[in-house]
């Protein structure tokens, strides 16, 4: 299990370290930074992918992304006594950094340094961002003596059986992160363990329930333990859940959010899938197209949260998202339990389904992050400074 997230200098995030638990649930007001935990992690899960670089493009490029406040925020500045301007120090490097740790040595920290290439235009991709720093080590904070791989620029080591320093692998081109581009399980089985996690991380931020949208429309169905990001798959995902997961949880949590009613699969000759609600008092069964759009996506998010494949990062943007109110205490209820089997990060701003949450899980397995903006900066307006993990960037 992570137990913490750090960003640095990504949009609103100067500095930014975040204490995670089983479950953890994000809020604040608009505006104040949640959006831009929630794309962060996305960056993170898009290193291990071999994406960061095209992902920070679609971002409008490494310029637009980073912390556009002053290097440094005096208390003069805070009171307004001289003008906010940007400092020339030259002692932090532009960059962008991304990271997280585990919980004990069990697990396995890592930090990303993304910064600008060098301003010589011998390339076409001469805007591109480099990754300049990379390093994977032990426990919840970086040490010296934790470090079990390390990259520099183009250089790339890794501790040996003795516990010194051994080169691995050919040079890492600026643009790709050594988790894509070397993976041996004998010199470095940290980098190949870290990666295979990275990527079972798992986000949910947009269900499509237009009458156009593909959940409403009877789809050609394989055995699916993972919920497409769209909610196409949607009938066979439940289909598989009826076949080896828990389906009686996922008929509980229909029936908690609609009293009497019931989920069922048409399989049709041609391989088709067709989702149908039951409902109490009603003769025949109602298609997907016949739903409300809030009731088609609280299908969507028991399809997805009662996975019978957890992932071991449950990222959750808005869930509440065109829902009804009275939803919300069984959706926090479904996430909840959830929560069981898989680590969970909810973004959000609804406070019925925050409440319902808090009075669901257990005390000790969820930690709320409330987010406000202080000049410009994202910060945890709820936890005093003891109440942070300590946290260390690597030094390029």
């Amino acid at each position: 299990m992570l137990s913490t997230l750090a960003i640095a200098n990504y949009r609103s995030l100067r500095q930014l370290t975040v204490p995670l638990a089983r479950l953890t649930v994000v809020t604040g007001p608009n505006g104040s930074g949640k959006s831009s935990v929630y794309r962060a992690m996305r960056l993170l899960a898009e290193v291990a992918q071999g994406g960061v670089v095209r992902s920070l493009a679609r971002e409008g490029g490494l310029g637009s992304t980073l912390w556009a406040g002053p290097e440094r925020i005096s208390a003069a500045m805070r009171r307004g006594e001289v003008p906010v301007e940007g400092t020339k120090s030259g002692r932090d490097p532009v960059a962008l950094r991304l990271g997280f740790s585990s919980a004990d040595d069990a697990g396995f920290g890592y930090a990303i340094d993304i910064g600008l290439p060098p301003p010589i235009p011998s390339t076409a991709f001469s805007l591109d961002p480099e990754i300049k720093h990379e390093a994977i080590w032990n426990g919840p904070v970086l040490r010296p003596a934790a470090l079990l791989v390390e990259r520099r620029g183009a250089a790339l080591r890794a501790r040996g059986d003795g516990g010194g320093w051994q080169a691995v692998g050919r040079p890492v081109p600026a643009w790709a992160s050594m988790l894509t581009e070397f993976a041996d399980p004998r010199s470095a089985p940290e980098m190949l363990a870290l990666r295979e996690q990275v990527r079972g991380w798992r986000f949910y931020d947009h269900f499509r329930t237009d009458a156009d949208s593909p959940a409403r429309q009877p789809q050609l169905g394989t055995r699916t333990p993972v919920l497409s990001a769209d909610g196409a798959d949607l009938a066979a995902a439940v289909q598989t859940i009826f076949e080896i997961g828990d389906g009686a949880a996922l008929q509980a949590a229909v029936h908690d959010a609609f009293p009497g009613a019931r989920v069922e699969v048409q399989c049709s000759g041609d391989g088709r899938f067709a989702l149908q609600m039951r409902q109490h008092g009603l003769l025949r069964p109602l298609a997907t197209a016949e739903l409300s759009d809030g009731t088609l996506r609280y299908l969507l998010w028991t399809a997805a949260l009662l996975s019978p494949r957890p992932p071991p990062l449950l990222v959750l943007n808005e869930p509440e998202t065109s829902l009804h109110p009275d939803l919300l205490p069984a959706l926090g209820r479904l996430i909840v339990r959830a929560a069981r089997d898989a680590q969970v990060i909810v973004v959000s701003h609804a406070n019925r389904l925050i409440a319902a949450l808090d009075a669901a899980a257990e005390a000790d397995a969820l930690q709320r992050i409330e987010l406000e903006k202080d000049f410009g900066e994202t910060r945890i307006a709820n936890l005093a400074m003891d109440q942070v993990p300590p946290w260390h960037w690597p030094t390029r």
